[in-house]
């Protein structure tokens, strides 16, 4: 019957958490929809895919301008990246060292000066990157265009191939489901989330998606929720504004330190158990496991996290006990009624404890997406669902919670006219 009750209440939370979704994004985080971002002018570019065996298409874009009067002065790559925002100036600096790009049909240099009215031609071309093999591997898309993909990542799967994980990767998998990847920076991906942290990630899927939407993560344009199971119980939500760097004793850990990356994160109370919280929290930066940091920092370790998380805590199971001991000492007929509900009780905890014993990964799910389309300039949202782990493990912990308020000891009623001491 317990494990029945968790079940049910498991799809009773992932509802709620749901609807809570649903119901809207923090004031904060909204993006009107009738105020579309328009993307910056600039000349339309030609694609010319050329194929070479067993390798992606190189992309190659030719762009004709004719540079303003108001860029008189500047230099050519700065005038560059004004007239042609979807690429950094890093990458038109390669070009223009590669003589792909002509001021009045001859070769250039970065340096310079622009007096105003030159005609330029850049012959952009796109190669794919070495290194990283495409494997197929199952991936959950939650939307698809020409310009950028959302994926819900499961936990366990690592972003970027690195030391020890050079496969099995998101990145290895994007190139399979799209070879046209490897002509874009990090096979298109945007931010990142750690290997066992669950949910939503923006892949770009064009260079100049890749550009601006790596901007506007910069500029703070792109919202992004979290649900995060946290041991403790905060009187109210909050923000953390804590410098984060390399941890100066174990230099595998990121912490808060003097002189680190400016670092802020918000988060609300969403639903209190006994003893943890689920918050929602939102990130204003990215920094290296910024939310693990700055919640244990904060008192409020992520459950299971194993960096940051300290030793596992249990829910006191012995409680139960007592309060059936009390029960058996009250009215005729109620004792046996609440050294049943203490045993319920009981039984909850026990299997709350058993669902927090068998859970090995921070308890952090990133469930709201919230950005600008890279080239319509609409107003994309995105939610992920719990995955079922996570709604199971917040299940146990509802019905621990239900069964600890039925063995509450109830209050004697009072007598007309007496005062609460």
């Amino acid at each position: 019957m317990a494990d029945a009750a968790v079940v049910v209440a498991a799809a009773v939370i992932a509802a709620a958490v749901a609807d809570a979704a649903r119901s809207g994004l923090d004031d904060d985080m909204r993006l009107p929809i009738d105020d579309p971002m328009k993307p910056a002018s600039i000349a339309d570019p030609a694609t010319e895919p050329a194929s070479g065996p067993g390798s992606p298409p190189i992309l190659r874009r030719t762009h004709t301008l004719e540079l303003p009067a108001q860029a008189r002065g500047q230099r050519l790559d700065q005038a560059l990246a004004a007239a042609l925002p979807q690429y950094s100036r890093a990458r038109l600096q390669r070009w223009i060292r590669a003589g792909a790009v002509r001021v009045g049909g001859a070769p250039a240099r970065a340096r310079d000066r622009v007096r105003g009215g030159e005609r330029v031609t850049v012959e952009a071309q796109f190669e794919a990157a070495e290194g990283v093999e495409a494997q197929p591997l199952a991936l959950q898309v939650l939307y698809r265009d020409e310009e950028l993909l959302v994926i819900d990542k499961p936990a366990g799967l690592v972003v970027h191939p690195g030391a020890g994980n050079r496969a099995h990767t998101l990145q290895n998998a994007l190139l399979a489901f799209d070879p046209g990847l490897a002509r874009v920076p990090r096979a298109g991906l945007v931010h990142r989330l750690d290997k066992d942290t669950s949910g939503l990630l923006v892949v770009a899927r064009t260079p100049e998606a890749h550009t601006r939407l790596v901007a506007a993560l910069a500029a703070r344009e792109i919202g992004r929720e979290y649900l995060a199971l946290v041991w403790g119980r905060p009187l109210a939500g909050g923000r953390i504004e804590e410098p984060i760097g390399r941890d100066r004793r174990r230099r595998t850990r990121m912490a808060v330190v003097a002189g680190g990356r400016a670092a802020l994160t918000h988060y609300r109370i969403e639903r209190r158990f006994r003893a943890h919280t689920l918050l929602r929290v939102r990130l204003e930066t990215g920094r290296t496991h910024q939310i693990r940091v700055h919640l244990a920092h904060a008192g409020l370790p992520i459950v299971g996290d194993p960096v940051y998380g300290g030793r596992q805590r249990l829910l006191p199971e012995a409680a139960a006990a007592g309060a059936g001991a009390a029960g058996a000492a009250g009215p005729a007929g109620a004792g046996s009624a609440r050294t049943a509900g203490t045993a319920g009780a009981a039984g909850a905890a026990r299997s709350a404890n058993a669902a927090l014993r068998a859970w090995h990964r921070q308890a952090l799910h990133a469930q709201r997406l919230q950005l600008r389309h890279p080239a319509s300039g609409r107003a994309l949202r995105f939610e992920a669902p719990l995955p079922e782990d996570f709604a199971a493990l917040l299940a146990a912990l509802d019905e621990d919670l239900r069964r600890a308020g039925e063995r509450r000891p109830r209050e004697a009623p009072r007598r007309a006219g007496t005062r609460r001491k």
